[in-house]
Order: structure tokens, then C-alpha cells, then sequence
């Protein structure tokens, strides 16, 4: 791992930047699929995408910068640095969205789900919606900058939670490495 420690940085961020423009691509779907269901289906199917292409480019940075074997940590590290750098980066799309473009669209069309459900008279659902309008209102007091670190924290608690089968399917010793027989 000491030849490689200035590299996983630089490459980090490369893999990172990707995926980070991946993620503000598929946030375009989010409010957009909101009254668009094949939007919104397409929006969660891409989302279930991102721990493969945190395998695939954790894979890239082994075989072509570690020369084919990295530790767990090494996998690890990478990995969730990767991470960090995509959140970041999606970050600045998200405050600009929830700052310039959004003006409420998001909690108000959340809001008019709410209450079409409360209008159906579903038996059993009234804690649940209670529940809803609860967290609606609390997500009203949030302005633009709440809810972008609220993002950004809860893509990083998530990416480092991936990061450990990753680095678990990436980790691999280097052929010269291997004990003989």
C-alpha cells in the first residue's frame, strides 16, 4: 500500500467525480418522478445501481493501480473516500436544487400523497399518516442548506456502510504475495 497511498486519493476522486455526476443525474429523476411513477421506479432501479459501480470501479483501482492485489483496509478506504467525493459533489446539486429550483415542489406534492391517502379511509392507516404529516412538518423547518447536509451525511453513512462488502469482494493478494506451497 506505500506506493499506492498517492494515487488512492487522486483516484478516488476520479471514481468519485463519475459517480457523482451519476448520482446528480438520477436526482434529476426524483422530483421529476414524483408524478411520474415509471420515473420514480426508474429513479430507485438506478439507485440499487451504485454499490456495483463502487465494485466496479474499487476493481479498476486494484487491477490498475495496485497491480492486481489490494487489502481489505486499502479496498476499504478507497472505497468510502470514493464515496465522500461523489456525495460531495452531488452536494452542490442538491443545494441548488432545493435553493433555486425547488420552491417547496417536493414537500408539497409529498403532502397531496399524504392527504389522498388520508381521504381514502384506510383502515389502520391513521398512525401512519399521522406519522407523514409529522415529518412533513418537520421537514418544512428545514431550508436548503438542512436538507443538503442531511443528504450528504446520509449518502456517507450509507457509502461506508457498502464499502464493507466491497472491499470484502475487491480485497485480493498480489500473485507474488501469495505464500508458496
Amino acid at each position: 500500500m506505500a506506493e499506492n497511498k498517492g494515487y488512492m486519493q487522486r483516484y478516488a476522486m476520479l471514481f468519485g467525480t463519475y459517480m457523482g455526476v451519476f448520482w446528480i443525474s438520477k436526482f434529476i429523476l426524483f422530483p421529476v418522478g414524483l408524478s411520474v411513477p415509471f420515473l420514480l421506479f426508474l429513479f430507485m432501479g438506478l439507485t440499487l445501481c451504485v454499490p456495483f459501480m463502487g465494485y466496479y470501479y474499487a476493481r479498476m483501482y486494484r487491477n490498475h493501480v495496485c497491480g492486481g492485489g489490494i487489502s481489505f483496509l486499502h479496498a476499504w478506504i478507497f472505497t468510502v473516500f470514493m464515496y465522500i467525493f461523489a456525495a460531495l459533489l452531488a452536494a452542490v446539486a442538491h443545494y441548488i436544487y432545493f435553493r433555486f429550483i425547488d420552491h417547496g415542489y417536493v414537500l408539497n406534492t409529498c403532502e397531496t400523497m399524504v392527504d389522498t391517502l388520508a381521504q381514502s379511509n384506510m383502515p389502520g392507516m391513521d398512525s401512519y399518516i399521522a406519522t407523514y404529516q409529522e415529518a412533513l412538518e418537520t421537514a418544512r423547518m428545514l431550508n436548503p442548506i438542512d436538507i443538503t447536509l442531511q443528504m450528504i451525511s446520509s449518502n456517507v453513512f450509507w457509502g461506508s456502510i457498502l464499502a464493507f462488502p466491497t472491499a470484502l469482494f475487491v480485497m485480493r493478494r498480489k500473485k507474488d504475495d501469495a505464500p508458496a506451497e
